[in-house]
């Protein structure tokens, strides 16, 4: 038994999926096929189900589930107690954040981490909150700035409020009115983002409390795809205004004021590295003392 085969076993109980697992660890259909047959036969008993192509766990493979997340999880400590021993001459953190704050204050926040740690490479991940939370639960990431949302509390993940972005209603040209209401969203058609990005589920929840259900001009994009289409005249987008700072659009404020808590967050079974505690700590500092962007206010002492 071999912690590859492990890990391979994980995935398929995650994605109920031998393809999908395939793609999430990075290796080739066939290949993770072969390992977890491998497995069953010095387990001696099968851990699938794959019946008509539905892929459930059998009762042995309950069995090893709770097993296998703790021997890998031990690994993974192991690793990190032996990176602590290195101190932060060398390493890698792995952070990442929405786009609004990727192209506001995050890169000022990487330039002091480098400079006080020159030796700890630094990874970005730009993506929407839901997709950085998937990627901070597979262990991907170290930490992240994603979007807190009360209706989506997760306990594996311990999430720190440290900023609050208000939003807006972007548009090539101004809207004639000094705040836009909600159903008034509803003569308007909206550019919306991919799924993955928070900003997308929060305007459709708003969307249908207000009473209707948003008409769509174009969707899929990320950030700066979504912010050319409203610059071209396809629509308008609901986005953190501070996003628009460089950009020849318009920000209509919405009424009543909008806004979304932006929270530091890491795994809750898996201590930060010291790497990883030194970025929070230089976060947390820079945004004490940094003067905040246009629509940007800080929630954390």
């Amino acid at each position: 038994m071999t912690l590859q085969q492990l890990a391979y076993f994980l995935a398929v109980a995650r994605t109920r999926h031998f393809t999908k697992a395939a793609e999430e660890v990075r290796v080739a259909q066939p290949s993770l096929s072969k390992q977890i047959h491998a497995l069953e036969k010095e387990l001696g008993a099968e851990l699938f189900s794959r019946a008509r192509g539905n892929i459930t766990l059998t009762p042995a493979g309950e069995a090893l589930l709770p097993v296998a997340n703790r021997i890998l999880s031990d690994v993974d400590t192991a690793r990190l107690e032996v990176a602590e021993l290195v101190g932060l001459r060398r390493g890698r953190v792995r952070v990442g954040a929405t786009p609004s704050l990727c192209g506001s204050l995050f890169a000022d926040v990487i330039k002091r981490y480098h400079d006080a740690y020159p030796g700890i490479r630094v990874s970005v991940t730009e993506s929407g909150s839901r997709d950085l939370v998937a990627a901070l639960e597979a262990g991907d990431l170290d930490l992240a700035l994603v979007i807190v949302s009360p209706a989506d509390a997760n306990r594996a993940l311990t999430v720190q409020p440290v900023l609050r972005e208000e939003l807006v209603v972007a548009s090539a040209e101004p809207l004639g009115v000094p705040r836009l209401r909600l159903p008034d969203l509803a003569d308007h058609p909206l550019v919306m983002f991919r799924p993955g990005y928070d900003l997308r589920e929060t305007t459709l929840a708003a969307c249908r409390r207000a009473g209707f259900e948003p008409q769509f001009a174009v969707e899929g994009g990320e950030m700066d795809a979504v912010l050319r289409f409203v610059e071209v005249g396809l629509g308008v987008a609901i986005v953190p205004s501070t996003v628009l700072a460089t950009r020849s659009l318009h920000g209509t404020p919405l009424a009543p004021g909008t806004s979304r808590t932006v929270g530091l967050a890491h795994r809750t079974d898996v201590a930060p590295t010291t790497a990883a505690r030194a970025f929070q700590s230089v976060l947390l500092s820079f945004l004490r003392g940094a003067r905040m962007p246009a629509g940007v206010h800080l929630t954390t002492s």
